[in-house]
């Protein structure tokens, strides 16, 4: 069963920066791309970054330029830097990965900016 694990939310203030880290374990086929969303109360999901087994990067509007997606291969880990956080930054953050045809999720992890 593959396994999702995140690390690195908490509180911090506007201006602030935070690095999330993604775990990937149990799984027996490469990974096709991971990425993060985030969800803030009463709202869906939305894409945050995402980055491709080629390395290939897409990032949310609202965050190019202060985000930053980054893949270590050897450790199946993918990281989200956090720069210059903004309080609409908020939210749950959730590592995603694709491998083959399935999809699959982290519990999340709590990112709160504080103004």
């Amino acid at each position: 069963q593959v396994q999702l694990v995140e690390s690195g939310g908490g509180l911090v203030q506007a201006g602030g920066s935070l690095r999330l880290s993604c775990s990937a374990s149990g799984n027996k086929f490469s990974i096709n791309a991971m990425g993060w969303y985030r969800q803030a109360p009463g709202k869906q999901p939305e894409l945050v970054a995402r980055i491709t087994s080629a390395a290939n990067t897409n990032y949310a509007d609202s965050v190019k330029g202060r985000f930053t997606i980054t893949r270590d291969n050897a450790r199946n880990t993918v990281y989200l830097q956090m720069n210059s956080l903004k309080p609409e930054d908020t939210g749950v953050y959730y590592c995603h990965a694709v491998i083959v045809l399935s999809a699959y999720w982290g519990q999340g992890t709590q990112v709160t900016v504080s103004s």
